[in-house]
């Protein structure tokens, strides 16, 4: 694989593609891990973040608008550190939060690569000139 931004997409892609089908599938186990976090709403939480990483998952899968998919989510894995990490000791969350977080930091700096929609649609930050 000769560039990595790939497998920074693919991989975490893939990661909160999972995680954000387990918030809807097991929803009433994740309302009650969202409970002891002490969030208001903790339902409409777990919609939200479920809804957050499965389409930010399929966006960066697809390498598509993903310096701004990279932002939201590498918000999403701050909250998930400070909350359930920090707050609870959660080990996923102080171990595949991080790595996530460096991850979505990668990407938001390098964005998607030449194999990605970012790169066809001419949405990869370079200018493109009618000759391509």
């Amino acid at each position: 694989m000769r560039d990595p931004r790939l497998a920074a997409r693919l991989i975490p892609g893939v990661i909160f593609l999972i995680f954000g089908a387990a918030k809807f599938l097991n929803h009433g186990a994740e309302v009650d891990s969202f409970e002891t976090y002490g969030l208001p709403s903790p339902d409409a939480f777990v919609y939200a973040i479920g809804t957050i990483e499965v389409v930010g998952g399929a966006l960066l899968v697809l390498g598509m608008g993903t310096r701004l998919v990279a932002l939201v989510l590498a918000g999403d894995m701050v909250g998930a550190i400070v909350v359930s990490g920090i707050g609870e000791g959660e080990l996923i969350s102080l171990t595949l939060a991080p790595a996530l977080l460096i991850a979505m930091l990668y990407l938001l700096m390098r964005g998607a690569g030449d194999r990605s929609l970012d790169a066809r649609l001419g949405w990869n930050g370079q200018s493109r000139t009618l000759a391509e």
